[in-house]
Parts: C-alpha cells; structure tokens; sequence
C-alpha cells in the first residue's frame, strides 16, 4: 500500500538518474522563459555551441519590462529594448515558441501558461523566477532557478538538484466575508516566518484550499517561496480538471479521460507521511496587512504594528530596521496608513476573479480615488485584459479614478517605468514588500488582497474591507 506524497511521486517519476553528490538528476517537464533572467543563458549556449534539443518543451513570453501604457516599439527604455530584441531573437534561432504583445497570449508567465492549458498536474515546472511556485496549485512540482540553470534547462531539459522534506500546512473551515486567499498566506507566512520553510515542500491541504478556486490556489502557492519553501502545492482534484479541461494545450478525448485517470493517482495518499504538519483555522484570519519590510511582517487590519519582543531574539535587529525604513512604531494601529500609490496585478493578483472582485468592492464602496493617489490596475495577461474590458470592468476602475493598463508586470517589480518615487507608501496586490522592490530605493510596500488594495485607494490609507461588504 501506497503512503506517499505528490512531491515523492513526481520526484520519484522525474528522476533520471542519482548523481554521486546525492543529488538527482531531475526531468523538466514545462520550462518557463521570459526576457530578464535568459539572455545570458542563451548567450552561454551560442558561446559553448550547445543545441535545444526539446524547444517544444520550453514557451517564452515578454513581462518584466514591458512598458504598461504606451508599448509602441521601440520602447522608450533602450535597455528593454534591447532585452526584447534578445529573446525574439533567441527563440527564432532555438524554435521557441514566445508570446509577443499583441498576439493575444502575451502577459506575465505565471499566468499565460494555467491559462492555455500549459501547466498539469504531475509536472515538473521551471522558470528563471522566484514565483514558479504558482504552478503548484495544479499539483506540478514547480519552481524557479537561476539564469545558469536556465541554460541547463535549454541544453538538457534536466536539472540536478536535492531532495525536500514535506511539511503540509492543512486550513480547515470557511473564510470570512472579505477574507481572501492572499489573506491566508499572509497568515500563514506570519505564523512560519520567512525562514520556516527552508528544506521543505509545502502541501496545502483541508477543506479551506478545497473550497478555492483555481486562481485562489495560485495566489497561495506563488507565496510559498516567501516563507523559504522550494515550492508549494495543492493536490488536483475535480476543481483542477474543470479548470483544465478545453483549454488550448488540455488533453482532449480519450487522452484526456487518461490523463484524469492518472493525475488523480498522483494526489498524496491519504495515509502519506509528513515530515511536519501544521494545522489552522480558517475563522482565525483576518485580513492583513503587511506593514515592515518582509512578507511575513504581517498584521490583521484590526490589529496594531507589534513589539519586536513578540519576534524570536534572533530577529530583533531585522524588526528595528522595518520600524525604521518603514517609519512605523511598535503599538500603533495599521488602519489609517495613509497610502501614496494603489497597485493591483501582478503574478500573485492579476488574474480574471481578482478584477472582477476589485469591481465588486469599488461598486460597493461608491466613491472615486482622491488627488491624492495614484491608483492603477494591471491585467495579469492580454487574455485576461479581453475578459475584463468585455464585461465592462474597466469603465468600472475608470469612472471610479483608477488607470487601467496593458498587461505586464508593472510595479511588482518595477523593471519597466512604473516605480514609486521617493518615500512613497505603495498599497500593493503583489508578493514582496522588501527595501526598494517597488523602483524607489526609499520607496515603501504595503502587501494586502486586491480588494483591501482597491479600498486603500478610495479611502486614501489602509482600511477595512468589511465596513464596505454586505
């Protein structure tokens, strides 16, 4: 009898071989490419004269610096003119399949590939960034590598890497009324730490994921990676077929009918052993707010900024400097932050159901976006920026004081020329609220769902979303 997990599984089916450091050989089914982290990679190839002997196993799109206004080439930025140029120019030499914008499939790569049908369940999934753990939530092994092993990837299709420990972090119970998915990770990066799932795998399990969507799924697992998990996963069930199934790249047929059958085989066993296990409450979460500099510097919007003493010892010099850049105080109340810039996208929140939410509370809220603010939204794709502009929701951000934008990255990471700009306090739909990582080096993040992001914007600080939901 079987008593093993989905990681042990797919592991296990991927391994070409054991390497005498104890390391495996491991098959990548799905590599992911954009425009940032594989010029030199492909450089490195030309440069060793190394071929790309499965080019139908690698898909390439253009997110990071793709300007989100005006994408007239060529781009104002001559360097993201130059890394365009480099990757049409390497898939057209290597037969790599990209996704230009206005090709209708262009948008951020943890998007585009759940989207066509391209991520399933009991792949292996790399790409040259750190949110490959998205793909998790189909029940993939997915995670992101460096440029070097991006090159490996192209040349081998295989990369060597070291086993994980398993920790299932099981949520059981119904989520509250302007409780989110993004609002569940945050709790849980709060509880583990950013350093708590170093060496591990982390399975997502209980009724709570069981109740998500795909895209709720997504958003958990994309975080995994901010509490040093290697990757994070939810085992596929009847949600993870009805997502797949008509999709561009889906199995259909007979094969599909073959595929269930063995995507549902590759689930954890229900006797499967972990090395760790952690169990929550959905009914303890509230929503939260990021207020220092790390991912798991996470408060409920009820609450106050904590003391350091509330931190393990070794942590208290890390808390000093959040308090510090950050401009916050041990015991003052996180509602009320007044906020500079309102962003919603990115990998973690800029799919279809996070739009049409984000309308939802606007709608309830009523009112517009003051002077004050600079408030934007960013489809996740172009597929996504179609759906969203034919229900009409984008007359709904526009009339109500947000912009509305082409689909990219934007000021997740800011390679592209939406940044912050000096001191400005960012309310943020995205995945990392680090020192500098929204283009200002003194610029500051606060990490929230999109609707506490889209309420923050109306109301010019951090606010409940609840006083606004019925």
């Amino acid at each position: 009898m079987s008593s093993r997990t989905l990681f042990d599984k797919v592991w296990d089916l991927h391994t070409v071989r054991t390497l005498p450091s104890g390391q495996r050989q491991i098959f990548i089914g799905l590599h992911m490419i954009h425009e940032v982290t594989s010029p030199q990679a492909f450089a490195d190839l030309r440069l060793k004269k190394l071929s790309v002997p499965f080019p139908e196993r690698s898909v390439a799109t253009v997110d990071h610096i793709v300007p989100t206004e005006n994408q007239a080439r060529p781009y104002a930025d001559d360097l993201a003119e130059e890394m365009m140029s480099a990757i049409e120019k390497n898939c057209r030499d290597y037969g790599i399949r990209l996704f230009q914008p206005g090709s209708g499939k262009q948008g951020v790569v943890h998007i585009i590939a759940p989207e066509q049908g391209l991520t399933q369940p009991g792949m292996t999934v790399a790409c040259g960034d750190s949110h490959t753990a998205t793909h998790g939530a189909f029940g993939a092994i997915a995670f992101g590598i460096g440029t070097s092993q991006v090159r490996d990837v192209l040349a081998t299709q295989t990369l060597s890497m070291s086993g994980l420990k398993v920790r299932k972090i099981q949520v059981d119970g119904k989520l509250k009324s302007g409780v989110y998915a993004k609002d569940v990770i945050l709790f849980i990066l709060r509880n583990l730490t950013a350093k708590g799932g170093v060496g591990y795998a982390y399975e997502f399990a209980g009724s709570t994921f069981a109740a998500m969507s795909m895209e709720e799924r997504m958003t958990v697992c994309n975080m995994a990676i901010e509490g040093g998990a290697r990757c994070g996963y939810v085992n596929p069930d009847e949600t993870t077929f009805a997502y797949l199934k008509g999709r561009e790249h889906a199995p259909t047929g007979a094969a599909w009918d073959k595929a269930v059958k063995w995507w549902k085989s590759i689930a954890s066993d229900a006797d499967a052993e972990f090395d760790d296990v952690k169990t929550y409450n959905a009914a303890d979460i509230e929503p939260t707010v990021t207020w220092g500099i790390s991912p798991d510097h996470g408060v409920g919007v009820g609450e106050n900024i904590p003391a350091k003493e509330s931190f393990a010892k070794d942590e208290w010099a890390l808390i000093d400097e959040a308090y510090h850049y950050m401009d916050m105080q041990a015991g003052k109340p996180i509602a009320g932050t007044p906020i500079d810039v309102a962003f919603i996208g990115s990998c973690t929140n800029g799919r279809i159901s996070d739009l049409r939410e984000t309308a939802r509370v606007i709608i309830a809220h009523g009112g517009k976006v003051p002077a004050s603010v600079k408030a934007f939204i960013v489809p996740g794709s172009e597929a996504v920026k179609v759906i969203a502009e034919a229900e009409g929701l984008d007359k709904i951000f526009i009339k109500h004081g947000f912009e509305w934008r082409n689909a990219g990255c934007s000021m997740c990471l800011a390679m592209n020329p939406d940044k912050l700009k000096g001191r400005q306090v960012s309310a943020s739909s995205s995945n990392r609220n680090f020192k500098g990582r929204q283009g200002s080096p003194a610029g500051r993040t606060l990490l929230m769902s999109p609707a506490m992001v889209a309420v923050a914007a109306l109301e010019g600080k951090v606010s409940d979303v609840r006083r606004f939901l019925k």
